[in-house]
């Protein structure tokens, strides 16, 4: 079986041994019989895996006491109505950073249960950056201030957070979630679909501090309401079991295999840093996202003739390196090296960059 080197932006690679592991154990998991895929959620055998997985998590990103972890559906597109609806019920305002689509797209879901303000933006420039912040432009009694930190789409991210005060400071961190140590006790609330970090679609976490739990507007719909799924230990209905257990799985690996996220960091900038400087000292290729605001994650380039560009992800792919077609409203390539991408893979992605400029001069 020869596995490709995949660099899709989600649902992404996953490690190689995490997948062996849910295969050995996909008929009979651990002497019970079953799989996870047909066990029931109310079973012992499944309390052990989401408690497990919970308690990794917990561990693995340092989260606070005072904190609550929910395994919910949905996508963290569902948190864009999700987060206004049990938080934007004080003065009814919130502060947004337009950095790319999905925040554009928490915005404007936002807005129709407040009174939005987009603090800044980088639509002028494709966002290729992320903005620079008066906080004169904040707004003072704000009810939450958002970011989505990690822009998937346009590759850039938040090196330095926003500095809001006492307004809760809630971030969508889909797509850097697990690759780098974090602060949780920064922020009000986070939240992550899994699809790109975590494990496979379907999962997405929130975690969110207590004291922000019990402020959902009356008319807030059961299943939306943050209180349901805390009280219940995101069991009030079938939860995304089987993501859950991969979840476990990835959070196994990074603990275990890698040694933990400051091990993981130091792996994703060697592999960032290999792709970087081969975009800054090629004169086929370049990066799209100005040097200071550079993801880790995911990396847009370009060649500058769309033909170019279709002619190098073609031979891509038949070379075994696919999902590299950037956004459309980008153009040309993304890579998305996330914690499961092997170094070599980015080793390997630059050798075919390097053999294809020298073939098209």
């Amino acid at each position: 079986m020869a596995r490709v080197y995949n660099f899709s932006a989600g649902p992404s690679i996953l490690p190689e041994s995490v997948l062996r592991k849910a295969a050995g154990e996909m008929l009979d998991y651990q002497g019970s019989g079953q799989s996870v895929m047909e066990m029931s959620h109310r079973s012992k055998e499944y309390e052990t895996i989401i408690n497990g997985c919970e308690a990794l998590l917990r561990q693995v990103m340092a989260v606070p006491d005072n904190y609550k972890v929910l395994f919910l559906q949905g996508g963290a597109s569902s948190q864009f109505a999700m987060v206004p609806l049990n938080l934007l019920n004080g003065s009814g305002k919130a502060d947004f950073v337009i950095t790319g689509q999905w925040a554009k797209k928490a915005f404007q879901e936002a807005s129709r249960y407040g009174e939005c303000k987009a603090v800044a933006s980088s639509a002028d420039k494709t966002f290729s950056y992320i903005p620079k912040l008066n906080k004169a432009d904040f707004t003072p009694d704000a009810d939450y201030f958002h970011i989505c930190m990690n822009n998937t789409i346009y590759g850039t991210v938040f090196h330095e957070l926003p500095d809001t005060g006492d307004v809760p400071l809630v971030a969508d961190l889909s797509s850097c979630i697990l690759s780098a140590p974090i602060d949780i006790s920064k922020f009000g609330l986070v939240y992550a679909g899994a699809q790109k970090n975590m494990g496979p679609a379907g999962l997405t976490v929130v975690i969110v501090r207590e004291d922000l739990l019990g402020k959902a507007r009356e008319s807030t719909p059961t299943m939306f309401n943050y209180v349901t799924h805390a009280d219940n230990g995101s069991m009030y209905n079938t939860p995304p079991t089987y993501a859950i257990y991969i979840c476990k799985l990835v959070l196994e690996w990074i603990k275990n295999d890698i040694g933990g996220l400051a091990e993981m960091e130091k792996i994703n900038r060697k592999k960032a840093q290999i792709l970087y400087d081969f975009l800054d000292s090629s004169k086929l290729f370049k990066g799209t996202v100005v040097k200071e605001d550079r993801s880790l994650m995911n990396i847009p380039f370009i060649t500058g003739d769309e033909e170019m560009d279709k002619k190098f992800v073609a031979q891509a792919k038949e070379a075994g390196f696919v999902n590299l077609k950037g956004h459309r409203s980008v153009g040309g390539m993304r890579a998305s090296i996330y914690n499961a991408m092997p170094t070599e893979g980015v080793e390997k992605l630059v050798e075919l960059m390097s053999k294809f400029e020298a073939q098209n001069k």
